[in-house]
């Protein structure tokens, strides 16, 4: 058998097609979500503005709606600032792992019934260990500023993660338990035939730890203690500028849809919802995404950010024993088969 052969034999076509297909997926949920990212930071400063008895953006295209294409413009044709001491390789490196750890974990999340990129046995882990990845990027891009005031940041941002990384994962096991695999479309479907729809009732003190640990992963406010403004002038990425600074940017937005993305499959019920929507079967993994998007830029806006060590004692002397105490719970209510 000749190369040729070998390449067009009929069982390669069904791998290029697996392939094509696969690559469509990428290719679609990608450019989905970057739009979204790109308009998040819009609705996240008209919410904001609103809240704070302001307009937020205006000016540019109508109502501000051209903001974000403005601000890409700028930042892209911004120049790029590299410090002499920074270590730059290192420096090269950091914005585009927080990239990659963010949209890595997109892959294993089902937008509807059959659609998801890769269907794995053990999404629900592959998404905790990108979630953990990410928290590299910035550790990386605090150290190789070679800046003490971003040193700071990485080093907040280290112990800050590993702090929430435990209470994240642990808030997880209750679902683990009641679904009975780490698959994410079997957690999905075993929400369907549970009375309710979803696990978040009984779950609802693993969804609070799980909503606060997601907060703190993705250093938003309260927990933006890596890149305190008032503190740290910016934190980790102070020294970054041009696309640099837009890449960390939008690595935190990409977080937080995952993460919001991880609390609709885990413990909103999917794709699911209290009637279908015809023709467009991702809605209402899209209006939770929403609702849950809108609650992070309402914290921002209502909620002062927490002194470092009340922050650290809130993770290990509240939260872990929180999620702990959700593991044991649930254990005994599946051993009394109450759920």
């Amino acid at each position: 058998m000749n190369f040729l052969e070998i390449i067009f034999r009929p069982a390669s076509f069904d791998v290029i097609v697996q392939l094509a297909i696969m690559v469509l997926k990428v290719v679609v949920v990608v450019g989905v979500i970057m739009l979204h990212v790109t308009y998040a930071t819009y609705f996240e400063r008209k919410s904001i503005g609103h809240m704070q008895v302001r307009l937020g953006p205006m000016r540019t295209g109508p109502h501000g709606l051209l903001q974000p294409i403005a601000d890409f413009v700028k930042l892209f044709f911004k120049e790029d600032i590299i410090p002499a001491a920074a270590d730059k390789p290192i420096f090269y490196m950091a914005p585009v792992i927080s990239i990659f750890a963010g949209m890595s974990s997109l892959a294993v999340i089902p937008f509807f019934n059959g659609f998801v990129i890769a269907n794995i046995n053990i999404g629900l882990l592959f998404v905790l260990a990108m979630s953990s990845l990410g928290a590299y990027g910035i550790v990386m891009a605090g150290w190789s500023s070679n800046s003490k005031y971003s040193f700071l940041g990485g080093l907040r941002s280290s112990a800050q993660v590993i702090s929430y990384e435990i209470a994240l994962g642990l808030s997880l096991v209750g679902v683990m338990m009641m679904a009975g695999s780490l698959n994410m479309t079997e957690i999905v479907k075993a929400q369907l035939a549970y009375p309710t729809g979803m696990f978040l009732f009984p779950q609802i003190l693993g969804f609070f730890v799980f909503m606060v640990a997601a907060f703190a992963e993705t250093n938003r406010t309260p927990f933006d203690l890596p890149e305190a403004e008032s503190e740290l002038v910016a934190g980790y990425f102070v020294e970054y500028s041009g696309m640099r600074f837009a890449l960390f940017y939008v690595a935190e937005y990409i977080g937080m849809i995952v993460m919001s993305l991880i609390a609709i499959t885990c413990f909103l019920g999917g794709w699911d919802g209290p009637f279908q929507i015809p023709y467009v079967p991702f809605a209402w993994v899209f209006i939770k995404l929403y609702i849950l998007i809108f609650l992070f830029y309402w914290i921002r806006a209502t909620v002062p950010r927490f002194r470092y060590d009340h922050l650290m004692s809130f993770g290990w002397k509240i939260l872990i024993p929180l999620a702990l105490f959700n593991v044991v719970l649930t254990g005994l209510l599946k051993t009394l088969n109450v759920i």
